[in-house]
């Protein structure tokens, strides 16, 4: 895969080297590269982000200290979100806070929406998913934290821009959410297909194929709920069988075994056993504020096998 040309924002004078450029051009395998979200706390913060998105914004950072100790204390995953246009906003006053709770684990799929008009009642909101308001639509987050790293703001942002356009409910820009060399990167909610490498004239695809109970392979990392290996071994059986179904395979076991795993996956009557094994990447600059060099592992498939579920 070769690399596309920059946006016009690219300025190669002031030695800016893009980890999504290095990245395309080394090919380096999306599948398996997910990162871990059970359940997911977003939070509405308008306004510019810090590299810190909880801590270093509008909100109080004592308050959104408690707020990340209180989620990740809970194993929740705290997010900061905002509208498309809302980084430069600093002078709005921001009168509503509104938040989400999303679970992704698979059969318990659900996103609840509230808001408070004091952020201090973030705090009491219940994390067991017994208030919001249930919602039906996908949240559709994008990546643009570029104090975290520029390519998720260079890349990111048209792709935000062409969703809001589309589906302006539903999409947000977000604060990290991993892999910055895959840039640009999202995640639909609740069910938490993260994605990458996402262009803005195909996101809507990825919308669209989501409604459709399906994912778009080329640009899918993985299921957030998910181990790594898992996400890997579904994704080679999706390229094994062409069956693109978010709900097709269904993890039963992941065992380690002598040179890797094998996870087993349910699909229809059968049960497929994927078996895969870890290599580790030449020394890579796995961000763009990265200077030293290190190797990430990746996956690649062994054998795939299928046997009638008993």
């Amino acid at each position: 895969m070769s690399a596309t040309a920059l946006p016009a924002t690219y300025d190669e004078s002031r030695g800016w080297e893009p980890c999504s450029d290095r990245s395309l051009e080394r090919d380096d395998p999306l599948a398996g590269t997910g990162g871990f979200g059970a359940r997911w706390l977003l939070i509405e913060i308008d306004g510019a982000w810090g590299t810190h998105a909880l801590f270093q914004s509008r909100l109080d950072p004592e308050l959104g200290r408690a707020l990340a100790r209180r989620a990740e204390g809970e194993g929740i995953r705290p997010v900061a979100i905002r509208k498309f246009g809302r980084r430069a906003d600093a002078r709005r006053t921001q009168t509503s806070w509104r938040w989400a709770l999303a679970d992704a684990r698979p059969g318990r799929e659900s996103i609840r929406w509230g808001s408070v008009e004091d952020p201090a009642e973030l705090l009491h909101v219940p994390l067991d998913g017994s208030a919001g308001i249930p919602s039906s639509e996908p949240a559709l987050l994008v990546c643009t934290h570029a104090r975290h790293d520029q390519c998720c703001a260079v890349r990111g942002r048209p792709v935000a821009q062409a969703l809001a356009a589309a589906y302006p409910d539903a999409t947000w820009e977000s604060s990290h959410l991993g892999g910055d060399r895959f840039a640009a990167t999202m995640i639909v909610l609740p069910y938490g297909l993260y994605y990458g490498r996402v262009p803005a004239a195909q996101a809507a695809e990825i919308v669209e194929s989501y409604r459709h109970g399906e994912v778009v392979e080329r640009y899918y990392r993985g299921r957030s709920s998910l181990t790594n290996v898992v996400q890997a071994a579904q994704s080679f059986a999706r390229s094994h069988t062409g069956d693109l179904r978010i709900d097709a395979f269904t993890p039963l076991s992941e065992e380690r075994i002598e040179g890797g795993w094998a996870v087993e996956l349910e699909h229809g009557d059968d049960v497929l056993t994927v078996r895969v094994h870890e290599q580790m990447s030449a020394p890579l600059l796995s961000t763009c504020a990265a200077t030293i060099p290190n190797a990430v592992r990746e996956f690649a498939p062994d054998t795939i096998t299928r046997r009638a579920r008993l």
